[in-house]
């Protein structure tokens, strides 16, 4: 027995590991010109600064066969060359391909010049350019430091004294686990930063490279290793099965984008996704009611998810085990509130599938 139903208002309360890669090749752009997939921007005040690819000599990865084998080889790379010696000044390029939660950002720097500042790091969890961490090195200043930059103010300082050589190229290294990053220069940890600020910590973001004030630095071999991006409705599935480990089964469709017909974009079972969206599901979003079933030891109630300004934007499918004297309302009375938690959290389509 199927129907949609009308929605009473009632009271609530409010696996696998593996791993992605993104190689930054700076050998597929053109020289003299900024790389593709990348945008400049500038924390603090001055000038922006000037990114390029150039050709410089990299030092090969294995050791010579012979004593007139090369020790380097030609190769392209990412320049910062603008030598503006603005004290508060941070030139960044931002990769706007992905965002990162967890990851290891690995990249080859060298200090090729500055006469106020010869540094270079990266730049990571980027809300904006007022808003990020960043690891960076100094050679004038011999040291490896973290900082949280938060509305614009520097915040947060640990630093490691150590030397870095200008004109040599460095191996600089900075791992996020949650709310702990680690920096490591050269295959050696010298910094190991927890977050303790709560809500005002970044937990996700982009990354960028970073130099300061006339630095002049070159980056290459520059990667992200990172775990794929769990979409947020598929996140919301997951942690709300966790809470009510007796649910049979639990599902989210929506449209995509405001084209297109509502599919599954979560489910407790991952193979689902991406599936069109069943009639009823499609109903219950375009009419903004609910939907019940029951199956033999089983009912299904599907519920709208509402956006901030109380449009349906989802369908929400909960299975529940059915009991003797199930009804209906009952049966409506379970899910709602497990619907509302969930539409508490997600204010947006945009929320669900980001």
């Amino acid at each position: 027995m199927v129907r949609l139903i009308t929605i009473v208002a009632l009271g609530f309360l409010v696996g696998q590991v593996y791993a992605d890669e993104q190689v930054f090749d700076f050998s597929r752009d053109t020289l003299n010109g900024p790389p593709r997939g990348f945008r400049s921007a500038l924390a603090g005040s001055g000038p922006p600064g000037d990114w390029q690819i150039l050709l410089d000599d990299i030092p090969t990865l294995f050791a010579p066969i012979t004593g007139k084998s090369p020790v380097a080889s030609r190769r392209a790379v990412l320049a910062q060359l603008s030598r503006d010696k603005t004290d508060e000044r941070f030139p960044l390029l931002i990769y706007e391909g992905d965002t990162f939660d967890d990851f290891t950002l690995t990249t080859q720097f060298k200090m090729v010049a500055g006469e106020v500042e010869q540094m270079a790091g990266v730049a990571f969890r980027l809300q904006d350019e007022r808003n990020f961490y960043y690891v960076r090195a100094s050679a004038l200043g011999t040291n490896l430091s973290f900082f949280k930059m938060r509305d614009g103010r520097l915040i947060d300082r640990v630093a490691s004294t150590v030397a870095i050589p200008k004109g040599v190229w460095q191996e600089l290294t900075v791992e996020c686990q949650g709310n702990r990053i680690r920096g490591l220069l050269n295959g050696k940890e010298l910094l190991l930063v927890t977050d303790t600020s709560g809500p005002d910590a970044f937990v996700r973001g982009k990354v960028g490279f970073w130099t300061k004030s006339d630095s002049v630095s070159y980056f290459v071999n520059a990667r992200v290793t990172f775990r794929p991006k769990e979409p947020f409705a598929q996140a919301l599935v997951r942690e709300t099965l966790a809470k009510y480990p007796r649910l049979l089964g639990l599902k989210i469709y929506a449209s995509a984008n405001y084209q297109a017909a509502p599919q599954t974009i979560a489910s407790n079972d991952p193979k689902e996704i991406g599936q069109a969206a069943p009639q009823w599901a499609k109903d219950v979003i375009a009419q903004d009611a609910g939907y019940y079933g029951k199956e033999k030891g089983s009912v299904t109630v599907a519920l709208p998810l509402h956006d901030r300004n109380g449009e349906p934007i989802a369908a929400v499918k909960v299975v529940m085990k059915s009991f003797l004297g199930q009804t209906e309302k009952n049966a409506v009375a379970r899910a709602l509130p497990i619907v509302k938690q969930m539409e508490w959290r997600a204010a947006s389509v945009k929320d669900l599938l980001q």
